[in-house]
């Protein structure tokens, strides 16, 4: 029985012939023995001046970076058993022997040396060669991994030169031909059929003259007495290029000229010759689908007949024998990672050539079905009223599809967002990705689903009144690109010198993968097409540009201040790309990443830009509880505080990018109020959250919100230490009513914004650099007054109404008759207010029950019974159900320390002798009987138990205080007094005695004293009335 092996070598499958002969060169590596199995012991020797010669002179040690291909790699680049990059443990290291080079010991067996599992069968060893400091690798020829077969035991034959399957010569070239075998009686090398050597030794070498003008076979048969086995490759005369003139009408890329014919134009200057392949002709070199090539030789093209209308081909272009790339713009690829999308995802996938090719193929379809869309006449929303949800439907939804994508629009209807942006789509490397490896810009990355689904996916959103808009990668690509692999530096691992399209060496500090030349011709073609094409095709409604910044020339490497100063050529380049979308649709959105200096953003902004305004870190600050050193100062959010004409600064809390504002909050939040600590806590952080998105959503312009951050989600943007990495999708989070009450907010100030005028004025002024933050809104339908404590304690703000009169209370519709507009405001700690100079309806919120003015109140001895003194209330006016006590005790009077008083679970406390010189604390957690939201955040009151004499407490309704607040002073009424003297002490928020005051009184008669405010700061303070055997502590308000 005859077996024939096609060998295709990754990375390197064909290979020009050089004029005089064709791989008479060494080997890259070589193994010993030649033939290995999985339980031998192997040699590898390294010859560093073949393949890129990376390595070539080098005199530093070298290590193997090395794996193993299995029955469990996914594909043949998927590597098993590999160490992480890097690792320079002595069995990775290389013997040198002699100059450039190296021998590897791999043992005792590869199995242990790899640690291949039971029922593992390795198929190729993998290997690149590097520095130790990894700055070198040494790759293939073509820049690719470096592979050597793992034999089953027993008959085997090989090509060791030439070690392609297929050469691509001249007429009368030279081949030089070496073969072995394994376990052969005979070994017989045949040429075109014609037996050129047979003998009884295991290796033959060989000279053959390639002079058939047909493609001609070269076979090796090796024999036993009980089986045969053959290898085989073959070779092909390539002729003159035909020049011709490009067809009139055609451009770059696939052109469709009917149902049955179809003209391929590839842009490739510099290359010497272009073969077509495919599943019509078997993937194999055939003078039909050989490729003309214009006279100025830019371009190669061929015009293919007899293309049955609606079938799916797939085909690549052959370079120069050794390069095979798919068409830059095709709008469909096959990869031999498909076979990991499911059926449900995207039905009808062809299987890749596995076998018969390597890298990216296209698809090309005739008379392909169109999409008839039902909203040709949608407007996007203006850019100025723009509230962006941000999207990875990786991350978003289980089935990561289209389809199932349009079933979630009803709730962004509820959230009130008015435009999605997708984080690319365009065909990116791998599957499990965010997409900003985009290698074919044209194409659909098939794990989201068919082309038909996204378009029905933005006509379905466009009925809705969402605009879409896509996040495309236009700084840089990696090397799956067709145009990187083009023209490919071997030696340089990067793109060459002639690469129209990309620049061998990075422009800027910021670059991953290889940086893209936006002066070059030939770069600004492919974007125009790119962006033309979405627009049309897709009928997307804009675009955000990553890393715009990027798109210079100007060389700021190593230097990232200079990258952001004013560059000319760069606002050009973007100025361009924006004329070219407004051309197909004047309406769309041009937003860019582009963090330059505020002077060069002005100028975007001025032509129609939008530019990203990251307000993360401010923010997130904020939402902790820090405000030193300006950390919660979020005044750079407003687009007139960096100098901009134009609302066109999409300012955002959480990106893609960015670490979750929640995960933050919870983890690093104020802790310095023990009775009000953030952090760990849920509850207060998402009151937290809540408090931000009241000065988020107020200040004019464009916003945007990465998703589920509506519920406060909460992961770390490094889950399983893998920024990139999946994340749980937690749609369970609305079961939550706390963060359902999140959501509401949200959509309750998205809608404000969207339906008042006032929310969009360019009339407003922020003040918002403390922890008492304000934002005044003027227009002449209404003015708004946001109010918010961003601090962890009460405290007082001037509210600097921007004029007298009757204001609301949004959230609770309650009125204030303002006739000083700097009159006090007391702001518990969170707590945010926006007032309304026109009465608008109270939003349906779900509310948690409050417990306010908490204190205690009974006679202070040993024995003596405690009350936890506090008002219920509900904003749903639901009734109090079984509220929750606990009681403390701790020796500082701001709770730090404090520790529960076990069983003390109900209101009411005796106090012990254990309890004497120490601060007693009640703590309660109001639960309503009924509502969406049954328990509301603890609240905590205190009473002092430091001294020694007998005192006694506040006996409910003994003492009274008016009025209460108060700007110039206070009135309190002892009813009875307990003693002949009454000592008023006031200390502020930080504890410090402010106010005392002594006098005289008469037992068991009602007394009453005052207080003189006038000359005190605004803000809450603690009042101690103390007699000779009793105190009483009250909170007061001073405006």
């Amino acid at each position: 029985m005859v077996i024939h092996f096609m060998k295709i070598i990754k990375g390197l499958v064909f290979v020009l012939a050089a004029v005089s002969g064709v791989d008479a060169s060494g080997q890259l590596i070589t193994a010993d023995p030649v033939f290995p199995v999985q339980t031998d012991s192997v040699i590898i020797t390294y010859d560093a001046t073949e393949g890129n010669q990376a390595l070539m002179g080098f005199t530093g040690d070298v290590y193997a970076h090395t794996g193993v291909i299995t029955n469990e790699s996914s594909d043949g680049t998927d590597w098993k058993h590999a160490p992480s990059w890097g690792d320079n443990s002595p069995k990775y290291k290389l013997e040198r022997i002699a100059n450039d080079l190296y021998q590897l010991k791999i043992g005792p067996s590869i199995n242990e040396y790899y640690g291949i599992l039971p029922g593992e069968r390795v198929n190729e060893l993998a290997f690149v060669f590097r520095s130790a400091d990894n700055s070198i690798v040494g790759r293939s020829l073509s820049g690719g991994d470096i592979f050597y077969p793992v034999y089953v035991k027993g008959l085997n034959v090989e090509f060791i030169k030439p070690d392609q399957s297929s050469l691509i010569v001249q007429m009368n070239d030279t081949i030089f031909v070496e073969v072995r075998a394994q376990q052969a009686d005979s070994l017989i090398l045949v040429h075109d059929d014609e037996i050129i050597q047979k003998t009884t030794e295991s290796s033959i070498i060989d000279t053959l003259i390639a002079d058939r003008e047909v493609k001609t076979w070269i076979k090796a048969i090796a024999k036993n007495d009980t089986s045969e086995v053959a290898d085989s490759l073959y070779y092909f005369i390539r002729k003159e290029v035909p020049v011709e003139a490009l067809p009139e009408g055609v451009k770059d890329g696939i052109n469709y000229l009917n149902d049955s014919t179809v003209v391929l134009v590839l842009f490739a200057p510099g290359k010497e010759y272009v073969y077509v392949i495919g599943d019509f002709n078997d993937w194999e070199i055939t003078e039909e689908y050989y490729m003309n090539v214009t006279p100025d030789r830019d371009r190669f093209w061929i015009t293919l007949h007899e293309i049955k209308a609606g079938k799916e081909y797939l085909f690549q272009y052959l370079v120069d024998g050794s390069i095979r790339i798919g068409d830059p713009y095709a709008e469909k690829v096959s990869d031999p990672q498909d076979r990991y999308i499911s059926e449900g995802t995207y039905p009808g996938l062809l299987p890749y050539p596995e076998g018969k090719t390597s890298g990216i193929a296209s698809y090309m379809q005739t008379a392909q079905p169109q999409y008839d869309w039902k909203n040709e006449a949608f407007t996007p929303p203006p850019s100025d009223q723009l509230i962006i949800y941000e999207l990875l439907m990786r991350d978003f939804i289980e089935k990561h599809d289209y389809s199932t994508l349009i079933d979630t629009i009803s709730y962004f209807k509820k959230l009130g967002v008015n435009a999605i942006e997708l984080m690319p789509v365009n065909e990116f490397e791998g599957n499990n990705s965010w997409g900003y490896n985009t290698s074919h810009y044209f194409a659909l990355d098939k794990y989201y689903g068919p082309k038909r689904d996204l378009q029905c996916f933005i006509d379905s959103c466009h009925s809705n009144g969402i605009a879409v808009i896509l996040d495309v990668v236009l700084n840089h690509s990696f090397g799956q690109s067709p145009m990187v692999r083009l023209y490919w530096d071997n030696l340089n691992s990067r793109p060459a010198a002639d690469n129209p399209w990309f620049n061998q060496v990075p422009k800027h500090e910021f670059n991953v993968g290889y940086d893209i030349n936006h002066e070059s011709e030939a770069t600004k073609y492919l974007v125009s097409r790119v962006l033309e094409y979405w627009l049309k095709e897709y009928h997307v409604d804009g675009y955000r540009f990553d890393l715009s910044k990027g798109f210079t020339q100007n060389n700021t490497l190593g230097d990232a201040a200079a990258m952001a100063r004013y560059d000319a050529s760069r606002i050009s380049i973007l100025k361009a790309y924006a004329d070219t979308v407004w051309r197909v649709n004047p309406e769309a959105y041009v937003i860019l990443e582009h963090f330059a200096n505020d002077d060069e953003e002005q100028v975007l902004t001025d032509y129609g830009m939008i530019v990203w305004g990251n307000s993360q870190y401010n923010y997130s600050r904020a939402g902790m509880g820090w405000s030193f050193d300006g950390k919660s100062d979020f005044s750079r959010a407003s687009y007139k505080n960096r100098g901009f004409n134009y609302p066109h600064l999409v300012t955002y809390m959480e990106s893609h990018d960015e670490q979750r504002q929640m995960y933050d909050i919870l983890k690093w939040g104020n802790y310095e109020n023990p009775n009000y600590n953030v952090r760990n806590n849920l509850d207060i952080s998402l009151v937290r959250a809540e408090l931000c998105v009241a000065f988020f959503f107020t200040i004019p312009g464009p916003k945007m919100i990465w998703q589920f951050g509506e519920v406060g989600y909460d992961y770390d943007l490094f889950y399983n230490n893998d920024k990139l990495g999946p994340k749980p999708i937690r749609w369970d989070y609305f079961q939550d009513p706390n963060r359902q009450r999140l959501f509401q907010v949200y959509a309750t100030m998205i809608k404000l914004k969207q339906s008042e005028p006032v929310l969009n004025t360019p009339d407003f002024r922020i003040d918002v650099a403390d922890t008492m933050k304000t934002i005044h809104l003027r227009h002449e339908e209404m003015d708004v007054t946001i109010l918010g404590n961003f601090d962890t304690y009460p405290g007082t703000i001037d509210p600097s109404f921007t004029k007298i009169g009757t204001w609301y209370d949004l959230l609770s519709g309650d009125s204030v008759v303002v006739s000083d507009i700097h009159m006090p405001i007391e702001l518990e700690m969170s707590e945010y207010r926006i007032y309304t100079s026109v009465k608008l309806p109270v939003p349906d919120l779900i509310s948690a029950p409050r417990a306010l003015d908490v204190h205690i109140s009974g006679n202070l001895g040993i024995g003596e019974e405690l009350t936890g003194q506090y008002t219920f209330f509900d904003q749903n006016e639901d009734p109090e159900g079984d509220s929750k006590y606990r009681w403390f005790r701790g020796q500082y009077a701001n709770g730090a320390e404090k520790y529960q008083i076990l069983g003390a679970t109900e209101r009411t406390y005796t106090i012990k002798e254990t309890d004497w010189n120490h601060y007693i604390f009640f703590e309660v957690t109001p639960v309503a009987t009924s509502g969406d939201l049954l328990s509301g955040i603890p609240v905590i009151g205190t009473i002092d138990l430091a001294t020694s004499n007998i005192q006694s407490a506040e006996p409910a309704g003994k003492v009274l205080i008016y009025p209460n607040p108060s700007s110039e002073g206070f009135w309190v009424r002892i009813e009875k007094a307990s003693g002949n003297t009454i000592v008023l002490e006031l200390y502020n928020m930080s504890g410090r005695l402010v106010y005392q005051n002594e006098q005289t009184a008469e037992k068991g008669v009602a007394t009453e004293c005052h207080i003189n405010t006038s000359g005190m700061d605004g803000g809450f303070y603690l009042l101690k009335i103390r007699t000779d055997d009793e105190q009483i502590i009250r909170g007061i308000i001073k405006f």
